[in-house]
């Protein structure tokens, strides 16, 4: 999981907007499995190294330039035991590719994922809200993996 130094360097450098987080970022060591999908987590929805393994797999496509975890604004630091905690809490995933949606859903499998499906995503609204997106390449759009 990114460090709680570099999470609030990040927020503090980029006007408190959330960063993007690569997949290790993300699901490296996390172990709460409530942390993405949480609606979904003990129905269904896979284990999040199964989530992981699926996206890792995905971005490695050359028919994609990225992959993201957009976080909610649950995320936060909270203090367990005197100490200051990251507590990471992802509300979708980004994919950045050339992909067509029903492509895109069916190469990640959403009714395995218990997902919603992909959605395009305006890259400027992401801005909006997030700060460490990759760019865009030409040909490429973004499509948000959602979960209720």
């Amino acid at each position: 999981m990114i460090e709680l130094n570099e999470f609030i360097k990040i927020i503090n450098e980029c006007e408190n907007r959330l960063p993007l987080l690569t997949l290790d970022e993300f699901f490296s060591e996390n172990k709460a499995e409530d942390s993405i999908a949480p609606n979904q987590c003990g129905f269904g929805r896979p284990l999040l190294a199964e989530i992981c393994d699926t996206f890792k797999k995905v971005e490695v496509m050359p028919n994609v330039a990225w992959v993201r975890v957009a976080l909610h604004d649950d995320t936060g630091i909270v203090e367990h035991n005197g100490k200051k905690v990251l507590e990471l809490f992802g509300d979708s995933i980004i994919v950045c590719t050339s992909l067509r949606k029903r492509d895109l859903e069916e190469i990640i499998n959403c009714e395995w994922l218990c997902s919603d499906g992909a959605e395009e995503i305006n890259v400027f609204d992401l801005d909006d809200w997030f700060s460490c997106r990759p760019l865009v390449p030409e040909g490429f759009c973004c499509f948000e993996i959602v979960w209720d």
